[in-house]
């Protein structure tokens, strides 16, 4: 393997170790295997999300709603569980209803051609307005304890929402790399009319990416308020940044046809740690703010490079 390629499949890796053992040596109570539980449960949400996130991106698009179905996920699951008492309803309703939200964002950008930008920017909006609706703008309450059970028993020393990231990780990992499903929207994402001529649904493809892509949100949703014992209509605000910027930093292309879930993993992990050490380093909200814009920034910065520098040696070849 050439040294540029060795670079492109293991750099970020390489950076994250880095990041890593930096941060043990100068950051006290960093390397404690409480605060390393503490970033695997503050990154479980942004992980489950960034598994589906990946598809959408790969697929030449991306999602700006998925914070706001966290929170509509979140609130229904409250609601349910306080009426019926059945952690089934509490995760299966949610769910159907986040599948909607996407197969909606699929329909508007496969089907109508309205971009994915302007859709789920739309959909974010109205989303977040329902969850607002459905609450009465306030967080509500869960005292069932099966549903808390979901974000805060442990298993082998974990807790819930970690293994639930980890299974999230594998099958989708596996939908990419070993299914047609995942070969078909990365050469979707790749070059949408070769994949027409070759005989790919793209529409079809494209709705069913954003229809995981809702699902998925709406039961991280249900995670979360599993993990707090509540459904808050802001939950998951700026959810949709983070996620992104952890696929891209994981290389995943925003151009499309390019991602891995093993990158998607060190980007997930990065924005995890990251964050952390500047809560351990007391850095003001203000400066966070700063800070994860511009990881957002270079992110992009550095796929748009990655994407000249492909398209020049594809030139070279030529």
């Amino acid at each position: 393997m050439r040294p540029r390629q060795l670079w492109e499949t293991t750099g970020i890796l390489v950076v994250f170790v880095v990041f890593v053992l930096i941060l043990a040596a100068t950051v006290e109570n960093f390397a404690t295997p409480i605060n390393i539980r503490t970033i695997l449960v503050s990154v479980s949400v942004v992980g489950m999300v960034a598994c589906t996130m990946l598809f959408c991106l790969a697929g030449g698009d991306f999602d700006l709603s998925v914070g706001s179905t966290v929170a509509l996920g979140g609130v229904i699951a409250a609601l349910v569980v306080n009426k019926t008492g059945s952690l089934a309803y509490a995760v299966l309703i949610p769910v159907c209803v986040g599948a909607v939200v996407g197969m909606v964002n699929g329909f508007f950008i496969a089907k109508v051609g309205i971009n994915a930008l302007i859709t789920t920017l739309a959909t974010m909006q109205i989303v977040r307005g329902s969850a607002q609706l459905a609450s009465g703008g306030s967080s509500i309450g869960v005292s069932n304890e099966s549903f808390a059970a979901l974000g805060q028993t442990f298993w082998l020393g974990l807790p819930t929402p970690v293994w639930l990231m980890i299974g999230f990780f594998i099958i989708f990992g596996v939908l990419l790399n070993k299914t047609l499903f995942g070969r078909n929207t990365l050469a979707v994402g790749g070059n949408p009319e070769a994949a027409r001529l070759a005989g790919i649904a793209v529409a079809r493809t494209k709705i069913a990416v954003f229809t995981l892509q809702g699902m998925v949100a709406a039961f991280a949703g249900v995670v979360l308020a599993s993990r707090v014992t509540s459904g808050q209509p802001t939950a998951g605000l700026g959810l949709e940044l983070q996620v992104i910027s952890a696929c891209v930093l994981g290389g995943v292309s925003l151009t499309g046809g390019v991602g891995t879930i093993t990158g998607v993993i060190v980007g997930v992990l990065i924005m995890g740690v990251l964050e952390n050490a500047m809560g351990l380093l007391n850095i003001q909200a203000f400066w966070k703010l700063v800070i994860s814009g511009s990881v957002l920034l270079l992110a992009v910065t550095l796929d748009r490079l990655k994407h000249k520098a492909s398209l020049r040696r594809k030139a070279e070849r030529v």
